[in-house]
């Protein structure tokens, strides 16, 4: 729905978006800014974050880029500084920033592999809502992280015992952090995207013992009933968009899955 012809949801608000250089953290920004919200954009891109930036900023929203590892404690912290001293508010946090890491049996996964991917999925969804939680107490406001079908719905991807175990304990976080914040206004939700046309497939390191431990696994053709072919990151903005606006203000606590039913064929 363009923001031409309905009043704008989340006009002067103030959204802080992880990942926010490519795929769905670039699509939510651009629509968060059609929507009039200003923007404290992080990925660990700085080049890819200046084209963001302007992109929202054609819509008239004011925006800044940091650089951060969502990871890395002190790193977090020193955006959020970086985000009250430009805007002073912070009203709306998409957690989405989020790597595939390491595909491999688990036999043949380190300990650094495995710790790699839960550090930046897991960890580092929570170091964004710790952070987060000072700045939203007083006037309340929304979370939204990125979880997967990977982990809840979807467990027939062989390799990805990590990074299906990080998004797992990405939704039981999000059902623990609603309860808890629930007495300030602050609602968490999470969402939980099939296959959307991103480039997160560049943090991708798939082993080539793999082939050890797939089993022969038959989908219908074309895989996604609703669509022919994966999602848009335009798509799942949309529903964030949603989940931050007053118009989700008795949502809190739930998944949402966004996969044209993809996952109800891989369950």
């Amino acid at each position: 729905m363009s923001s031409q012809s309905t009043a704008r949801r989340i006009e002067g608000k103030v959204a802080l978006i992880t990942g926010a250089g490519s795929g769905i953290g670039r699509a939510a920004a651009v629509r968060f800014a059609e929507e009039g919200a200003n923007l404290i954009l992080l990925d660990r891109d700085r080049q890819t974050l200046s084209v963001v930036c302007r992109e929202a900023e054609a819509f008239g929203a004011k925006s800044i880029a940091v650089e951060a590892d969502i990871s890395d404690e002190h790193s977090l912290a020193e955006a959020y500084d970086k985000a009250i001293s430009a805007f002073g508010q912070l009203d709306i946090v998409f957690a989405n920033a989020g790597i595939n890491g390491t595909i491999s049996p688990i036999e043949h996964m380190s300990k650094e592999e495995w710790e790699a991917t839960i550090s930046v999925n897991l960890t580092g969804t929570f170091l964004t809502v710790k952070h987060a939680i000072p700045l939203l107490k007083e006037k309340g406001g929304s979370i939204i992280i990125t979880s997967s079908i990977n982990g809840n719905r979807v467990f027939s991807n062989f390799g990805f015992s990590a990074y299906s175990s990080s998004k797992a304990g990405e939704t039981a976080f999000t059902r623990m952090a609603a309860l808890e914040l629930a007495e300030y206004g602050i609602r968490v939700n999470a969402i939980c995207p099939g296959a959307i046309s991103t480039n997160i497939d560049q943090s991708t390191k798939p082993k080539p013992e793999l082939e050890e431990i797939r089993i022969p696994v038959e989908f219908p053709e074309g895989g996604h009933p609703l669509e022919d072919g994966p999602g848009k990151p335009s798509q799942v903005a949309n529903l964030v968009l949603f989940l931050a606006s007053d118009e989700a203000s008795h949502i809190t606590g739930t998944s949402v899955y966004i996969d044209g039913a993809e996952s109800l064929l891989r369950g």
